[in-house]
């Protein structure tokens, strides 16, 4: 008998052994996380004859990897609390547990240092010819468990580091698209000033601005804002600044221009994102403003002595409606000089400790008080407000200003 026994407990190692090793030579294999479970299902059904199983593993909840033998399909079933707070191995009784889990004779916990990483549930223990009961070796369930546990959760961050650096290239691209779209300078003569200002929340925002010089006399100033944001927020402003030069070389028909974009945002974006766009074409010799506001934070402008203004005029958002539903193309006439003001509304947007927004408003008083002065110094002001504002709030969104001088102010 003794002999017997030896024999039993040396062949039970040997396929124990076995299992160890084809699971070990499945992970080497880089099988998928679904393959890894399957095999595990079948291990402890064919080496250690155990009838009725569940392995519950945690994710965001609680949820059953693998299930056989049961009456019940507990793939679908939510593990029951009582089960929780278990850390070692236990016969489950009538007391323990409700509905179906009775279909079980015992769970084992599987540790990670103090954390559960699994339970798994086993059933059909008892013979009924034979009215015993058999118990599994209870070590191996726990130790295959963990390895297939480890080597899945492995492959799961090898998964996010993956991502991680595809999301970090992208954000890469992205970026370097978005430099490309700035210009690379803005004038600065005697009577024409322009600067910018770009201040993204994360490493790509979605904001835009652009100087192009049209002819001696004549520029064009534009600045938006598309939703979304990274490779695709950054695609569709590449393809709207490209469609922009494009047509400026062609016209300066501001209508044109603007049904043309709007064209080519909705035929690019297919309703998923859309841009909010001010563009302006200055013309030095007629001193005039042509300007056409898409649905963009009103500029401010501030001619000579006359009150400041909102460039309020043009039309909807591009990219939402085909054809616009109204366009309007605005225009102003200036003596002497202008200071323009430009911004997206991560600037108006941003908020104090007190939850309430920086606004519109404060913008005015400030650009009111120091349009006289350098495009600097009321960008450093503003700022400067603005952070004494926000206290020790982050900003919430992309903040952008384009600005520029007209003119030699007396």
């Amino acid at each position: 008998m003794k002999l017997n026994s030896l024999k039993n407990q040396f062949d039970l190692k040997e396929l124990e052994l076995n299992a160890l090793l084809e699971i070990t030579q499945a992970i080497n294999n880089n099988l998928p996380e679904v393959s890894l479970y399957k095999i595990y299902g079948f291990t402890l059904r064919a080496n250690l004859q155990i009838k009725k199983l569940a392995l519950y593993v945690k994710d965001e909840d609680w949820v059953c990897k693998v299930n056989y033998g049961t009456s019940m399909d507990f793939i679908s079933i939510t593990l029951d609390d009582s089960f929780l707070d278990f850390r070692d191995i236990q016969f489950i009784t009538d007391a323990d547990t409700s509905l179906g889990f009775k279909e079980f004779d015992m769970v084992v916990p599987v540790m990670h240092k103090d954390s559960v990483l699994a339970f798994v549930f086993v059933g059909g223990l008892v013979d009924p010819e034979q009215d015993e009961q058999t118990i599994p070796d209870t070590s191996f369930i726990q130790t295959i468990s963990n390895i297939i546990l480890v080597a899945i959760e492995n492959k799961r961050l090898a998964r996010q580091q993956l991502e991680q650096e595809a999301l970090r290239k992208e954000l890469e691209i992205a970026r370097g698209v978005q430099q490309l779209l700035f210009p690379k300078n803005l004038p600065q003569d005697e009577d024409l000033k322009a600067t910018a200002l770009y201040l993204p929340h994360q490493d790509v925002g979605g904001d835009y601005y652009d100087y192009i010089e049209i002819d001696d006399n004549q520029f064009l100033l534009c600045i938006a804002d598309v939703s979304g944001k990274g490779v695709p927020a950054a695609i569709l402003m590449s393809n709207f600044q490209a469609a922009l030069r494009t047509m400026i070389r062609h016209t300066t028909d501001l209508k044109e221009i603007i049904e043309e974009l709007n064209h080519q945002t909705v035929r690019t974006a297919r309703g998923e994102n859309f841009i909010t766009f001010f563009v302006a074409i200055i013309d030095r010799l007629k001193k005039e403003i042509y300007y056409v506001n898409a649905g963009h934070n009103p500029p401010l402008l501030i001619c000579d002595t006359q009150p400041l203004q909102l460039l309020e005029l043009g039309t909807t958002i591009l990219g939402a409606f085909k054809p616009l539903p109204f366009l309007r193309v605005g225009k102003v006439h200036w003596n002497g000089y202008f200071t323009f003001f430009s911004y997206t509304d991560g600037l108006t947007e941003t908020f104090s400790e007190t939850d309430e927004p920086f606004e519109l408003d404060r913008v005015k008083e400030i650009l009111y008080s120091h349009h006289q002065e350098s495009l600097e110094k009321i960008n450093g002001v503003l700022l400067k407000r603005l952070n004494e504002f926000r206290g020790k709030n982050t900003y919430t969104d992309d903040i952008t200003i384009l600005s520029c001088k007209v003119g030699v102010a007396p």
